[in-house]
């Protein structure tokens, strides 16, 4: 399993010496949603509520199994960093809502987070082409 340390969006208290530790953390990882809303921010500006939804939307996490305080968590933790900024604003409705945009310093780690995972995509191509070469049956 991929370890978001090197993206710098882990945040699992400093156990980097062993990337397994992520294999017991119930999904979604919090690296994970915070690489997922880099990416979706920076498309659009969304409050916590929006991005929640958005994410069940696309399929990127399930309904129901990521609590939107979680969320909202992890982008006050991306704010604090730098990634993120925010502002309030009204709704239709009339309430008040935080609505996230992604810095500067956030496109960055968004674009080596990207450039990082096609690095490891076309690895697994190669692993895959290697396979269908030499296992074409898919025996052993």
């Amino acid at each position: 399993m991929l370890c978001l340390t090197l993206l710098g969006m882990c945040d699992c208290s400093g156990c980097h010496d062993n990337i397994r530790h992520h294999h017991r953390r119930p999904l979604p990882e919090r690296g994970w949603i915070q690489f997922l809303s880099l990416m979706m921010l920076n498309d659009e500006p969304m409050h916590g509520y929006q991005l929640k939804d958005e994410m069940e939307r696309q399929g990127y996490v399930r309904d129901g199994r990521f609590d939107t305080g979680s969320l909202y968590t992890i982008l006050n933790r991306m704010e604090s960093r730098g990634d993120l900024s925010s502002t309030q604003e009204l709704s239709e409705e009339g309430r008040t809502r935080r609505v996230y945009r992604v810095t500067d310093e956030g496109r960055r780690r968004l674009k080596a987070g990207l450039e990082y995972m096609l690095r490891r995509k076309r690895l697994l191509d190669e692993l895959e082409r290697y396979y269908e070469t030499h296992f074409p049956d898919g025996d052993a």
